[in-house]
């Protein structure tokens, strides 16, 4: 996925100015003593965090510049567990507000509010509902059956 000799993780990486501010906060690893794969690094481990956040493309289409999917997103929940992002975006903030200034006296926070969709007790009238049970429907100008209608019909084809 190359355009104009720019490949697709040269528009989606971290300015090293603010990988200078993101990198001590990052977990250190030591080597294991058992061994095995070496990890990865977190700049294109964040770079492909960040791909697939900006653009919402699943973890598993992340291109290979970025290295795995799964193991980004392995990386990810790690980061999150730790609340590292939360770190990030305090830092974000510093450098927006070197760069650009925030107006920090006043703030504002976008929601939606919803209906939970298995939320609650249903503890109250139904009025949207008809006085039926269940999926029997009311027969028009017909008498109610007898709950024991089917087995009569069973007796009749049975002869």
């Amino acid at each position: 996925m190359t355009t104009e000799g720019r490949t697709v993780a040269s528009d989606f990486c971290l300015p090293d100015a603010m990988w200078e501010r993101i990198e001590g906060l990052l977990p250190k690893f030591r080597q294991s003593k058992k061994g095995g794969r070496p990890r990865l690094g977190w700049r294109s481990v964040l770079n492909g965090i960040f791909y697939v956040l900006r653009t919402g493309c699943q973890w598993k289409a992340l291109p290979p510049e970025f290295g795995s999917g799964s193991s980004a997103h392995r990386y990810f929940q790690l980061l999150v567990k730790r609340k590292i992002f939360e770190k990030l975006w305090a830092v974000a903030l510093e450098e927006y507000d070197e760069l650009h200034g925030l107006e920090w006296k006043w703030q504002s926070m976008d929601g939606a509010m919803t209906k939970a969709p298995l939320g609650g007790e249903k503890n109250g009238a139904k009025p949207y509902r008809s006085s039926q049970i269940g999926n029997q429907a009311q027969l028009g100008n017909r008498r109610q059956r007898s709950a024991d209608w089917t087995s009569r019909l069973r007796r009749q084809y049975a002869r």
